[in-house]
């Protein structure tokens, strides 16, 4: 690539930041690492009326969590700052003139009842009303009055908005990285309001100077602006300008159905679409992070979503998926949203940390209950147990009977609780008793020895015996659990499922 790669995310601040959003701003990363370019994050905050406090936090908190922080935003290496597009208001006002000036826009003073009646007498005719080519020289525009009369009015505070006049009759041909060769008929394109006479742009002047002054190569975004790429290019042509190359994204899609992923599908069936917890007076909407989520998991898993290396390869660390990215292999249709293959990846994650780690994560949910036990009993209680875990959260399920002991037990297990168990389990505790060195090994020889010897099945003593220490049929090896709650608690425990079973 000939000019330096610089890519950014431009979200609006008007919420929590969905998923959606989260894998067009890794898409955006991984691409300038790719290239050794900069990957860059810029406020769109034009839209005042629909601005939320602490979103902007949010979405920085987010892409830190995520390892895929800007390396320049709002207050971090501000090379063609303003980031933030509130501070950048007065840039545009000059924008909108200039393209008046070249004839390619124009000032609308249409009101809003005036428009809505338009639209009414269209539809009574069956038709859709479109402000283009059409019309424009048949409404109050500057098109039609003289430029003295624009002025006046103009000065005399008449609200206004300033329209593209868009190009008629002509056929464009753009180029999409994703996508190809897309063409649009502009008499199909309405002239889009680009600047308000309350001097705020909107979105589409806004960006297209922006990414023009910030030197933006390429444009990567959802396929939702799609619609807008002609405009876009058409603006970048009419101030003389070189266009970014464009990709837009696939969609992610619903797990079940059609449509793209929403907040509601992931209330209905249990999985977060936000990458933190997002409080509202409404409620808490969750986040990957209080799930339980390792943020290279989630990384993992939405880098996939609609992208491959054309391998069968699933795992990858953030830096071989910035060393493979490729947009020529990002797939034009939507990717469907799997939540039983975002836990896989978190699975897969959880395994490759160290036990340390792990069972410093489960220590607190342990003394919470009121627990205490030491942390090398931890460790070796999270190694024992990690393997059948998808999330730290799901250690205390599968780990609790090291703890607790079992208040029931399983039914169709205690179904392996015959006539000749009480007496086999009593036995059982006498050569308990008299093992010398307490360690898994140890206790597995002698017990396994005292079967032999006295020719009895295993099935007659191990089932029992579990059962008797977990309350059901589960968990890891039994002598490993056996060390690990001790002499006295497994005696104790023997001596209950006798009395209770």
């Amino acid at each position: 690539m000939s000019k330096q790669v610089r890519v950014r995310f431009a979200p609006s601040p008007t919420g929590p930041l969905h998923i959606g959003g989260v894998r067009t701003a890794l898409f955006n990363y991984l691409f300038a690492k790719k290239h050794g370019g900069v990957f860059y994050l810029r406020i769109e905050d034009t839209d005042q009326n629909r601005f939320v406090p602490g979103a902007e936090e949010y979405i920085m908190e987010a892409l830190e969590w995520l390892g895929i922080a800007p390396s320049e935003t709002v207050g971090r290496n501000e090379k063609f700052g303003p980031y933030r597009q509130s501070e950048r208001k007065d840039l545009y006002k000059q924008y909108a003139d200039q393209l008046i000036t070249y004839g390619n826009a124009y000032y609308a003073f249409d009101t809003p009842e005036a428009l809505d009646n338009l639209r009414k007498e269209y539809e009574a005719e069956g038709k859709t009303f479109i402000y283009n080519w059409s019309n424009r020289e048949k409404l109050d525009t500057s098109l039609v009055i003289s430029k003295e009369e624009t002025d006046k009015r103009i000065a005399a505070g008449e609200h206004y908005v300033v329209r593209f006049k868009t190009p008629v009759d002509e056929t464009l041909h753009l180029q999409d990285i994703i996508r190809g060769d897309i063409k649009f008929e502009t008499n199909l394109l309405d002239d889009k309001v680009l600047f308000k006479s309350d001097g705020m742009p909107t979105y589409h002047l806004a960006n297209i100077v922006d990414d023009h002054l910030m030197e933006t190569s390429h444009v990567i975004r959802g396929e939702e602006w799609l619609p807008s790429m002609p405009l876009h290019v058409l603006l970048y042509r009419s101030f003389g300008w070189d266009a970014p190359e464009f990709a837009h994204l696939p969609l992610i899609l619903k797990p079940i159905g059609n449509g793209k992923l929403s907040k509601r599908d992931g209330d209905k069936m249990g999985f977060p679409v936000f990458p933190l917890e997002w409080k509202t007076e409404e409620g808490i909407s969750s986040g990957y992070r209080e799930n339980g989520f390792f943020p290279e998991a989630v990384v993992n898993f939405l880098a996939l979503l609609g992208w491959n290396d054309g391998t069968d390869q699933e795992l990858f660390s953030l830096e071989e998926l910035a060393e493979k990215f490729d947009l020529n292999r990002v797939h034009k249709a939507g990717a469907k949203f799997d939540p039983e293959k975002n836990k896989w990846f978190n699975h897969q994650y959880l395994q490759k940390q160290s036990d340390e780690d792990l069972a410093k994560a489960f220590a607190p949910i342990v003394y919470e209950k009121g627990i205490d036990v030491d942390y090398t009993t931890l460790v070796r209680i999270v190694s024992s147990i990690k393997e059948r875990a998808n999330f730290v959260s799901d250690f205390w399920e599968l780990a609790d009977y090291f703890f607790v002991a079992p208040t029931s037990y399983d039914e169709k297990a205690a179904k392996n609780w015959k006539e000749e168990t009480p007496n086999l389990m009593q036995q059982l505790i006498s050569v308990l008793e008299n093992v010398g060195e307490f360690t898994s090994l140890n206790i597995e020889t002698i017990v396994k020895d005292w079967m032999t010897k006295n020719e009895i099945g295993m099935g007659k003593v191990m089932q029992p015996f579990r059962l008797s220490l977990v309350g059901a049929l589960k968990g890891p090896h039994l002598f490993d659990i056996v060390e690990l709650i001790g002499k006295e608690e497994t005696i104790k425990r023997l001596e209950k499922a006798i009395a209770s079973l």
